[in-house]
């Protein structure tokens, strides 16, 4: 598929922030969890606090997406509140980076992320300004696959600093380096889509835009629940991504929990991403020809394996296997879902839709983490977490075999 110059700039911007998010997953949580105990917090009461910080930055921006996605709507905004909370995102993350105290770098892990997940809101409904329907999933697969690959080059470099400790410096000093080489990734790699994406469907400019979005949202709501396709979608999409989700935020802090030594975790974590590239483009060259929901459907049934697996793991090769099964499914379950919605969502208003988009899989992002701070409190592990992750991607799956069923019968 020949890319061009919007379009390569678009894919950019998921190389850019693919850099932040795994960290966020992989380097962060083993940080957090080292500044925690040298303060003397116990292990299962460190999962409970990371996990409880990463559903707190979900709920806020869970409330906020959809009206900020119908603000974007308007004719030059969608650009400049990209840039609003590209900001808020590279700010608390460089800030992030110098503190010692945990409570303090918790905070700050949080505003980081509340401006990470709003971008992804404004970028992934520039999916319909810089692309046809038939080149969707092709083009939403690219971005992943290329995120996948491109996010472990300021990674390597990080982890070689980490590593080596050049000029004898300490560990911690090493490790804030390679958040602040993330960070400059993330911010560099910004420029293209700010400078050569243009926002090519919108509705016109109003007064008093604030208050017409939140009337629009409710509008919106009452659209979705009258469109069973796009209700049995998003509802299922809430289910199924609440695991995904909550096994990309948690592995690491789970699997130290478990007892696998860090060093194998960071590098069985990069595998995943180098073994995710092929695979996600392969899901945009099956979409093609199976089509992107039976597709989805078959990424369901593999997360529910990787659930029951979860939750007997504890042994190094356990938790490598897990990782080279998540990379066979990641990326064409968060691609394919994001460019299915895409092709079915008023392109006019796709940032107000893909503001619910993200909605319902914030609240799952902030669903699942909690339900493993439940299990840490409750059970003294976070075991029966991962086990109960299964009926979401149950659920998830009997949705969208509805969606199924509805593009079968229209297809006739």
């Amino acid at each position: 598929m020949k890319l061009n110059k919007t379009e390569l700039s678009w894919i950019l911007y998921d190389v850019a922030n693919s850099a932040f998010i795994l960290i966020v997953t992989a380097t962060i949580p083993i940080y957090f969890r080292s500044l925690a105990s040298d303060a003397g917090v116990a292990d299962h009461t460190i999962s409970a606090w990371f996990g409880g910080a990463t559903s707190t930055a979900v709920i806020i921006l869970a409330f906020l997406s959809p009206i900020l996605g119908a603000i974007a709507d308007y004719k030059g905004m969608k650009k400049k509140m990209f840039l609003g909370f590209l900001g808020v995102g590279i700010l608390g993350a460089l800030t992030m980076t110098i503190m010692q105290d945990w409570l303090a770098f918790l905070f700050l892990f949080v505003l980081a992320r509340i401006g990470y997940s709003a971008c992804n809101i404004f970028y992934d409904s520039m999916l319909v300004d810089v692309a046809e329907d038939d080149r969707m999933d092709m083009l939403s697969s690219l971005g992943y696959a290329y995120g996948y690959i491109g996010s472990t080059i300021p990674f390597i470099i990080g982890i070689v600093i980490i590593f080596t400790k050049p000029l004898g410096i300490s560990t911690t000093m090493a490790t804030q380096i390679s958040f602040v080489i993330t960070v400059i990734w993330w911010a560099l790699l910004s420029v293209p889509l700010l400078k050569n994406v243009k926002q090519k469907y919108y509705l016109p400019p109003i007064e008093n835009v604030v208050k017409t979005s939140f009337t629009r949202v409710f509008k919106t709501l009452a659209k979705i629940r009258q469109d069973k396709r796009m209700f049995y979608f998003i509802v299922g999409y809430f289910f199924y991504i609440d695991g995904v989700y909550t096994i990309i935020s948690m592995a690491t802090t789970y699997g130290g929990e478990v007892g696998i030594e860090s060093t194998l975790m960071i590098v069985a974590l990069l595998l995943t991403q180098i073994i995710a590239f092929p695979f996600a483009i392969l899901a945009g060259m099956l979409a093609k020809k199976y089509g992107p929901i039976r597709l989805i459907k078959i990424y369901i049934l593999i997360y529910i394996f990787i659930a029951i697996f979860g939750f007997q793991l504890d042994k190094a090769w356990e938790f490598w296997f897990l990782a080279v099964m998540v990379a066979l499914a990641q990326g064409g379950v968060q691609s394919l879902s994001r460019s299915y919605f895409g092709k079915i969502v008023p392109k006019n208003e796709s940032n107000e839709y893909f503001g619910f988009f993200d909605i319902f899989g914030k609240f799952a992002d902030f669903f699942g983490p909690l339900i493993l701070t439940a299990a840490a409190l409750i059970f003294q592990s976070s075991r029966y977490g991962i086990l109960a992750l299964i009926i979401l991607f149950i659920i998830g799956y009997w949705m969208v075999d509805k969606v199924h069923k509805i593009d079968i019968e229209n297809a006739r």
